[in-house]
């Protein structure tokens, strides 16, 4: 009787279970990390940086762009993968092996945090110590930001990260600068070279030719030192370092300030090196704890020198608004633009010049042109800030600001933009105006096209990077390796040689006859469509 009983239960569970296996409750599940508050698993990867950054502004997860030295390649190749900082880190540490060479892509034009890379070689430098090298470097860096934009900070607010090794002394430095950032890294760079020319001139004179320094006045070193400047006085002799060659150089390496810049990540090492970076001992930086994140992730998110949020940051910029070498600190709150034309300020377009046009549409209404004063590219969150001149409309008051100007705010990957104030009252009101969209022509999603190509490397659960299908089968049609190809070689991909083929046959027979039939071209599309295919 109760195996009777059992017998039903069963049957009626079975049914139960072709019933939600024909109609299923949600959708299909997508692999996650293994934490519920994580983004959809995104990993791509491509031969090229290019392809990498126009897939990482269209992807509508939260994502970004980091350069992998592969084994066995080509000297200086690197491959690039598209994914969010969480699943990075979630394999950084089990796929050592695949990952241990890997580097931030900081994009052109992105906002960013104070960087320095370190380095001196050793056997050159026997006398230095390079740990007080360092100090010394953070407090005048602190000084000059508390003199130059009165934003306070100490050792405590810089992460030292230390891959040194016994030949060569290297250090980087990243500051967690209070609710700012700079504009980009080419304003970075700039304000480095303006707090450092104590140490260049040294560099370039030395105590030999000291007396030029002085409107080439001839004078005893003491005196000399009484018509110096305030700048001038500081003695940042301690930065000059000699190489391998012994001709003398700077402590800070000042080529770190590029577009798309390759910055190595925490606990990497360059291919061929065993020396990763690692928490220095004399670092004085302690994250802030979190209980979704572990020590050494916020040690790694800290790390990351684009990992800035839009939200109440103040931009800093020094720049050369005139086009000229004299350099100039401002604040993005405070500046005044410098130009009067529709686009204000030293660089005259954003990444995207499509979007600036569709934001000066924007700006002129009832007879007011107003124009862009400056552009700020936040790339953790892919939006573009438009700060406004001259235009003063503000929806949430129905009119226009008597003083305080507005900003458009550009949201890439949804695609929609919106408006917000400096208006004191709507700032309080934390007001933004509802989103709209995007003209389809200026969307990432319309401008970008994705090549399926393009993703010719896979990793496997091994974290083995190795050739995808695609790629494979291009190199069975006679394809050659992309990785081994100039730049001009591989946009020449010759992929049409089948339908010229075909069109030669076609031109054959028109010199034939004055007309082609159509069956021969429907023949002939057939014949190039079977090649392809096969």
């Amino acid at each position: 009787m109760m195996s009777g009983k059992w017998q039903e239960r069963v049957k009626a569970v079975e049914q139960r279970a072709l019933f939600y296996h024909s109609a299923p409750i949600s959708c299909p599940y997508k692999a996650r990390l293994s934490q519920p508050w994580q983004p959809t698993s995104v990993w791509r990867l491509f031969p090229r940086q290019s392809h990498a950054v126009a897939f990482s502004q269209r992807c509508k997860q939260d994502v970004h762009v980091f350069a992998l030295e592969k084994a066995n390649t080509v000297a200086g190749q690197r491959v690039y993968l598209v994914t969010s900082y969480s699943e990075l880190w979630h394999y950084y540490s089990s796929h050592r092996q695949s990952l241990m060479h890997c580097y931030e892509v900081i994009p052109e034009g992105a906002v960013c945090k104070l960087y320095f890379d370190l380095e001196f070689d050793v056997a050159s430098n026997t006398h230095l110590d390079g740990t007080k090298m360092v100090a010394a470097l953070i407090q005048h860096v602190c000084v000059k930001l508390e003199e130059v934009y009165g934003v306070q900070c100490t050792a405590k607010d810089v992460l030292n990260l230390d891959s040194s090794t016994a030949e060569k002394f290297s250090r980087h430095l990243i500051f967690q600068l209070h609710n700012c950032a700079f504009k980009d890294n080419k304003h970075t760079g700039s304000f480095i070279h303006h707090i450092l020319k104590p140490a260049l001139k040294y560099l370039h004179t030395g105590p030999e030719n000291s007396p030029e320094v002085v409107d080439d006045v001839s004078e005893k070193p003491q005196s000399k030192r009484m018509k110096h400047n305030e700048e001038d006085e500081e003695d940042l002799s301690f930065l000059i370092v000699k190489g391998k060659d012994g001709q003398k150089q700077l402590f800070v390496d000042l080529g770190v300030y590029t577009k798309n810049r390759n910055f190595r990540l925490y606990k990497s090492s360059k291919l061929g090196k065993n020396a990763a970076f690692s928490v220095a001992v004399d670092n004085e930086f302690v994250p802030r704890s979190s209980r979704r994140t572990t020590e050494e992730e916020c040690i790694f998110l800290a790390s990351l020198i684009t990992n800035v949020s839009f939200t109440s940051q103040r931009i800093l910029t020094y720049d050369a608004p005139d086009g000229t070498s004299k350099q100039s600190p401002c604040s993005a709150r405070h500046r005044d633009p410098h130009s009067s034309g529709e686009l204000a300020g030293e660089h005259q377009t954003s990444p995207y010049k499509e979007l600036d046009e569709f934001v000066l549409k924007l700006l002129h209404r009832d007879g007011v042109q107003g124009n862009i004063r400056r552009w700020t590219y936040f790339v953790s969150e892919q939006l573009l800030v438009y700060d406004v001149g001259k235009f003063r409309w503000c929806s949430n008051v129905g009119r226009f600001h008597k003083s305080n100007n507005i900003m458009i705010i550009v949201d890439l990957k949804e695609e929609v933009w919106y408006q917000r104030c400096h208006d004191p009252e709507c700032r309080r009101q934390n007001y933004r105006s509802s989103s709209s969209p995007l003209p389809q022509e200026v969307c990432m999603s319309y401008m970008l096209k994705e090549d399926e190509d393009d993703q010719q490397f896979l990793m496997d659960e091994l974290g083995n990077i190795e050739l995808s299908c695609v790629s494979e089968k291009g190199q069975k049609t006679g394809r050659s390796d992309p990785l081994n190809q100039t730049e001009e070689e591989q946009e020449g991909w010759d992929d049409d040689a089948p339908c010229l083929e075909a069109l030669h046959e076609v031109e054959k027979t028109m010199q034939e006859k004055e007309e082609v039939p159509d069956e021969l071209m429907i023949q002939a599309l057939a014949e190039c469509e079977a090649t392809l295919v096969s």
